[in-house]
């Protein structure tokens, strides 16, 4: 089995609250066409996070349809499997399940239930891919640990697997002990699992959710050219972007070849061409000291190179002018938004005095009340916490916002099938 591996697609994301990233998108994917199109892979595999947010619009709804449409026009060979993430909404991706098999594409939102039975079989045809190939297990994000729900599909193609066909599993997890740079919220404070809480009977555990790509295992060799290993292998294969500008390390998708079920798994990355990096000025690990450095440091980076991501970094004692960020963006409206600056500073140095920002924060009762986002309350109280990162911290919420709506899906999901099954159990007895 040839496969490609990918994943954290995040459609639809608008950086640093202002950037559209959609011709980002686009350059990814004629990479990734070109890809498919000269290694012939028997599949390709995106292991969840294929949109930014639930609600994706329609116009990056439109985006997502035509990179898959042409990838299977230009490829009418590949399968596609598609999972969901935990920033996706699982019940829209299982809805156009149906109609995306014509092409070949395979989409699993919801994930199985934690109370199925591992005795009936009838609920696994919808995880299980099978192709002439091997066999693809094919799971969304799932909260919590459902090791005896993924054990039973294992078990189910073993049983099947006369051949010794290579067995792929699909995960959408945050995996103990994985490298997690760019994701500061999420240990400690969102469930990981043990790597062996996804079961065994797999050659290759295609992992999606951290943006580094890291092989399990392997740490020095996350970023290796060519590795080969013994079946079973765990890898993330990272992100299709930098997602932030923590992620200043290589981006590749991960071309993968197993020569059979227990055999070996070799892995090799194909080296994604970024259409705008990230930088941080200045470049030599310095600071700046003054806006005026600063402003002639980014002139030069602009001449330098056509289009990117920047941000400063300070000595903690610099002073700013008031209309520091006006004067950046004055400079870079010629540009066209090919060059785009996110405000968030790096402070170096000893830290300033604060005193004068530890002031108690009072509020009346009837203003405390009225707050209905946490948010709201973090904001006038940030000047306390000068460390705080409020985009890390409105992404935490988020996270917890995604993660309830998930919980209500998969609770009507349930409910669904549940009233299906007494619906067709009372038609039989009456007949």
């Amino acid at each position: 089995m040839k496969l490609l591996h990918t994943a954290d697609l995040h459609l639809g994301q608008i950086i640093y609250q202002n950037y559209d990233r959609s011709d980002e998108h686009a350059h990814f994917f004629r990479q990734l066409q070109r890809w498919c199109e000269t290694e012939h892979p028997d599949v390709l595999l995106v292991s969840g996070d294929v949109f930014d947010i639930q609600y994706p619009s329609a116009a990056v709804k439109k985006a997502f349809t035509d990179y898959f449409v042409d990838l299977y026009r230009s490829c009418p060979w590949l399968h596609i499997v598609i999972t969901a993430g935990n920033h996706d909404s699982a019940s829209r991706i299982q809805a156009d399940s149906s109609v995306w098999q014509l092409a070949n594409v395979h989409l699993v939102g919801v994930p199985p239930a934690t109370n199925v039975s591992a005795d009936d079989a009838s609920w696994q045809d919808q995880y299980i891919v099978r192709l002439d190939c091997g066999y693809v297990v094919a799971l969304p994000y799932m909260s919590g640990d459902r090791k005896a729900v993924v054990q039973s599909l294992l078990d189910t193609v073993a049983r099947e697997n006369q051949s010794h066909l290579p067995v792929v599993l699909m995960a959408h997890q945050a995996i103990k002990n994985a490298e997690v740079t760019g994701h500061p919220f999420e240990v400690g404070t969102l469930r990981t699992l043990e790597v062996s809480a996804l079961g065994e009977g797999y050659d290759y555990l295609a992992l999606g959710h951290f943006h580094m790509p890291q092989t399990l295992g392997h740490p020095t060799e996350g970023f290796l050219q060519t590795a080969t290993y013994d079946a079973p292998v765990a890898r993330y294969s990272g992100s299709a972007l930098h997602v932030s500008c923590d992620e200043t390390y290589p981006h590749s998708v991960s071309l993968v070849e197993i020569d059979r079920h227990g055999g070996q798994v070799a892995v090799r990355q194909l080296r994604i061409d970024e259409l705008r990096h990230f930088h941080v000025l200045p470049q030599d690990d310095s600071s700046f000291t003054s806006s005026d450095e600063a402003l002639e440091g980014l002139k030069a980076l602009i001449a330098d190179s056509p289009r990117g991501y920047f941000r400063f970094r300070f000595e903690h004692n610099a002073v700013l002018p008031p209309n520091f960020s006006q004067m950046v963006y004055d400079i870079l409206q010629p540009t066209q938004e090919e060059w785009r600056f996110n405000p968030k500073m790096i402070w170096t140095g000893e830290t300033a005095d604060t005193a004068s920002q530890e002031k108690e924060q009072k509020f009346e009762v009837a203003e405390l009340q009225q707050m209905t986002d946490p948010m709201q309350f973090i904001e006038r109280t940030k000047d306390q916490y000068p460390d705080l990162e409020l985009e890390d911290v409105r992404q935490a919420f988020e996270d917890v916002r995604m993660e309830l709506e998930r919980m209500r899906e998969e609770k009507e999901h349930g409910k669904t099938a549940n009233s299906r099954n007494s619906f067709t159990d009372t038609n039989l007895q009456n007949e």
